[in-house]
């Protein structure tokens, strides 16, 4: 199948200029808000809410809890009944494919554990599949056929999307990179078509935490069921990771784009325009949460001024909680996050 592609000829000062101060086009992506799934979360709040599973990926890679005791845990401690699942709990090595789920069986324990709590498994989050927009067409084709088995389980498992990155060759120019993810995620998107599910993508380092770069992929791609998961947190497009040498390297690849500013902990686009940006597209939304104050307050993102975002866009699927600090324990963090989250959407 053909896809459109983005203009090729504006320069690459052109481009990053001209996307972080252009409105990006409405879409015609449908939203989480015809999906059907209104009440199954905590019946606190006018949006469910889910649990992103990295919330307790220390708790998960350090063997205190069990991926199969996962649902049953976030039920008990959290009383939330919406999972998004991570695939690097659950996964098997694969040369040519990158991660894999593990066996049938072992997705058949897993769905029974949901289904014994009566729960809902919302979506997986896969990494470590290949680029869907690597410059090598087979590699490319590798990572789009690499998922394939991700939306079996997730379409066995109850899911209503997967998530998954666009990534390209940072080298590249921006429209390079957004003519490859186009092919990768055009082609995963039209497979995920016969399930029934949902590709989206959520904004993950690079080019895809540039808000206004993303959208413009995804309306090229121009298929209903290819969309996006706005994460409050996730619009570094380099982060400063104590390398200085590195860390300049990088950076240097997105001098001129206006829209980005730089702190200590690197070269962010703005949050709150990059949500805006992406929730015509959203299908889900991750209210990623770091630190908090005495008051309870995320002391990075403003919540209130997100739900804000979220709500003015029409969207009313589930709020995802993801908490990734590291001053309070894991079940703190999602306790803190949760109560916030309810209490923001209280207040819009």
């Amino acid at each position: 199948m053909n896809f459109a592609k983005p203009e090729s000829t504006k320069n690459r000062r052109h481009f990053l200029i001209q996307s972080g101060t252009a409105l990006i086009g409405s879409a015609s992506f449908t939203s989480c808000k015809d999906e059907g799934d209104g009440g199954d979360g905590d019946g606190k709040s006018d949006y469910p809410i889910s649990l992103a599973q990295w919330s307790l990926h220390r708790a998960l890679k350090g063997g205190t809890l069990d991926n199969l005791d996962w649902p049953e845990y976030t039920k008990t401690n959290f009383a939330i009944e919406a999972l998004e699942w991570v695939n690097q709990f659950f996964f098997v090595e694969n040369d040519k494919l990158g991660y894999q789920p593990k066996d049938q069986a072992y997705l058949t324990e897993m769905k029974k554990r949901v289904d014994d709590q009566g729960m809902k498994s919302l979506l997986i989050m896969c990494d470590r599949v290949g680029q869907l927009g690597n410059p090598d067409a087979a590699k490319r084709t590798a990572a789009v056929e690499g998922h394939y088995a991700w939306l079996e389980a997730a379409k066995f498992l109850g899911c209503q999307s997967l998530r998954v990155n666009a990534a390209s060759d940072a080298k590249l120019s921006p429209e390079e990179q957004a003519d490859l993810c186009v092919d990768g995620l055009g082609r995963l998107s039209e497979k995920a078509e016969e399930f029934g599910l949902n590709v989206i993508v959520e904004n993950h380092g690079g080019y895809s935490s540039h808000g206004a770069w993303l959208a413009n992929v995804l309306d090229t791609v121009g298929r209903d069921n290819c969309g996006a998961l706005p994460d409050y947190g996730n619009f570094y497009l380099v982060k400063n990771r104590g390398n200085a040498e590195q860390y300049e390297k990088q950076k240097a690849i997105y001098e001129g784009d206006g829209s980005l500013t730089e702190s200590e902990k690197g070269l962010e686009y703005d949050r709150y325009k990059g949500v805006r940006d992406l929730m015509p597209h959203a299908k889900g939304v991750s209210a990623k949460a770091h630190d908090f104050d005495e008051n309870g307050n995320e002391t990075n993102t403003d919540f209130a001024k997100m739900m804000k975002i979220v709500k003015d866009s029409g969207y009313e699927g589930h709020m995802g909680v993801e908490f990734e600090g590291s001053d309070v324990s894991e079940d703190e963090g999602i306790k803190l996050t949760k109560a916030l989250l309810e209490k923001v959407i209280a207040e819009v």
